[in-house]
């Protein structure tokens, strides 16, 4: 009798390799891995493919995901200056929705009635994964084994993939969990869960360590169409390509890095440090670039939309109704952001240095104090008496009250 199958998500580290044979064994399970690339820094996907069928797998799918998680991912993203908590810019987030895609077709393909993930069950990702497939197929059935197995440890997992001739890269020496896309890595565990450990410098792979970088600045030109970079220093670039230029050109200045406590979804605080050299530059370009090419009342909303894009799509609501919405919205202001802007980089440090834009609302007769000001002066008082009358009133009942507004200060 032929067994029911099972895709996984699989990336060739401890958590997704063990699951395969435990699928496999306590299960009853054929086992289908799905390969992402994301643009992750890997051994070799072909390595890590031959790893999945060693273990055991039926097969191993390579899907190169990259293209399309630049143009349709990342270019939303940016479009929305994702920040989650006003520090981070999103990285495991933005590919579990896309991975989830692949998870679904590959399910479609072979007929499977399950579909796994190799999450925590005090983690984000479990939740992303899930809402993802649900939203996408709300038949198949999800099987998370790291939240149901004995196996409450990294070292516990370590021994059983021992016991069971599970090989795997990780070792007792450097147990950190790492997650990484073009956009950046998130590293976690190990030393960095106690909060006063420095994070040790070999956690780092995409910046230069901070006493080593270069002791002259980095000018850069980033150009964008529509929010979209296009050019970096006028050579053309597609989105990916400009991705993967600003992570070498910013990290070799030792910029974008992250070291934060979170909110995770689940309510718990957690010591996160992230890498996301390229991500950041091109966020904090591209905030500049709106800074000049948004109406003021635009650009307001924009910012307090920006947050709960990003709050959105950290909690796994990528395909919600709410986020389509919100990218609709964000779509619309990004008509007019064209034009360029120059950034320095230098130890560690961002700073944007010019900006221009044929969309500019910037008007230099009306910002100017010299003598080619064309402000008009006489409309400031009818001005400040329109916008201040309520206030006026306000005051003036309080002090008819006996009430002020203020210290009483001893003059």
């Amino acid at each position: 009798m032929a067994k029911d199958i099972c895709v996984l998500a699989y990336s060739g580290g401890l958590d997704t390799s063990v699951c395969v044979r435990w699928l496999m064994d306590e299960m009853g399970l054929d086992v289908v891995c799905v390969v992402g690339e994301v643009g992750q820094e890997h051994e070799g996907l072909e390595q890590i493919r031959q790893r999945a069928l060693e273990v055991g797998a039926m097969d191993c799918i390579v899907a190169d995901m990259r293209e399309t998680f630049a143009n349709e991912y990342l270019t939303r993203a940016l479009a929305a200056n994702s920040m989650f908590e006003n520090k981070y810019p999103l990285v495991s987030a933005l590919s579990r929705p896309l991975i989830s895609q692949y998870l679904v077709e590959v399910a479609h393909k072979y007929g499977a009635k399950y579909v796994a993930h190799g999450c925590t069950g005090k983690g984000n990702d479990q939740v992303r994964f899930e809402n993802s497939i649900r939203a996408l197929d709300p038949e198949l059935e999800i099987i998370a084994p790291v939240r149901v197995w004995e196996m409450r440890t990294r070292d516990d997992e370590m021994e059983w993939a021992a016991a069971h001739g599970v090989k795997v890269p990780t070792t007792k020496k450097r147990p950190y969990s790492i997650d990484d896309n073009m956009w950046g890595r998130a590293i976690e565990c190990g030393v960095l869960e106690d909060l006063m450990n420095r994070p040790p410098e070999d956690i780092y792979t995409m910046t230069t360590d901070p006493n080593k970088t270069p002791d002259e600045p980095t000018e850069v030109t980033i150009s964008f169409e529509a929010g979209v970079p296009v050019a970096i220093d006028g050579e053309k670039v597609t989105m990916q390509e400009a991705v993967e230029k600003m992570n070498k050109i910013a990290g070799e200045q030792g910029y974008g890095r992250i070291d934060m406590v979170e909110n995770r979804m689940v309510g718990v605080k957690s010591r996160e440090c992230y890498e996301a050299p390229g991500a950041l530059a091109l966020i904090e370009a591209h905030r500049a670039l709106e800074d000049v090419c948004l109406e003021r009342e635009v650009l307001r909303y924009k910012r307090h939309i920006e947050q709960d894009w990003a709050v959105n799509v950290y909690n796994g609501q990528w395909f919600s109704p709410l986020k389509h919405a919100m990218d609709a919205f964000i779509s619309t202001t990004q008509q007019c952001v064209t034009g360029d802007v120059r950034i320095r980089l230098w130890h560690c440090a961002l700073m944007v240095t010019g900006r221009q834009s044929e969309f500019s609302l910037y008007d230099y007769g009306l910002a100017t104090y010299d003598a080619a000001d064309t402000f008009d002066r006489d409309a400031a008082k009818g001005f400040i008496d329109l916008t201040g009358l309520s206030l006026r009133t306000w005051a003036s009942n309080r002090r008819k009250q006996g009430k002020t507004d203020g210290l009483e200060l001893n003059i």
